[in-house]
């Protein structure tokens, strides 16, 4: 099998026959977070896992898996489409599509299906999704975004998260 690239990742709205391989994808995304937060899993072996089902329910909410190849590598949960900023809640991409152009092309596509202001949230201790996020800020915004330290909600204990914002324009027909 050859390696990832961006090139043909397709971003898609997820619907419910893709819930068993975004079940799986996220159980490997709050794995990834542990190491960050602390964060163990509950007595079967699972997560919190009320975002995946706010992601396919929850009126504002929106789940994208991303596939490359046949392959699942990845999702996007965005949240508050019905209010005046859009949140992106969750983004993962498995550590073999990692570094290979497929996570920026991908929340390039999110944030473009749902042009305005944005906030994406993220934890300092984790050095690859600073780089990232600050990148994808630059890019998404041409440079117009801000970062900004906030108490994670109801857990005074821990460190808190980084949030940017930045707003993104329709796209141009070519």
């Amino acid at each position: 099998m050859t390696e990832p690239t961006a090139a043909d990742v397709v971003v898609r709205p997820a619907v419910p026959g893709d819930r068993p391989a975004v079940d799986r994808l996220w159980l490997m995304f709050r794995h990834d977070l542990s190491e960050f937060r602390g964060l163990l899993p509950r007595p079967d072996g699972s997560f919190r896992d009320e975002r995946v089902e706010d992601a396919f329910a929850a009126p504002g909410w929106a789940p994208y898996l991303f596939v490359k190849g046949g392959h699942p590598v990845g999702f996007a949960f965005v949240r508050a489409l019905d209010a005046p900023v859009r949140v992106l809640n969750s983004f993962f991409v498995v550590r073999g599509a990692r570094r290979t152009g497929i996570g920026l092309a991908a929340v390039r596509e999110v944030l473009a299906r749902h042009p305005g202001r944005w906030e994406i949230a993220f934890q300092y201790e984790n050095p690859g999704a600073v780089a990232f996020w600050r990148r994808v800020a630059a890019v998404a915004a041409d440079g117009a975004w801000t970062e900004e330290a906030r108490p994670v909600p109801g857990m005074p204990e821990l460190p808190p998260d980084v949030w940017i914002s930045f707003g993104t324009a329709p796209r141009t027909a070519p």
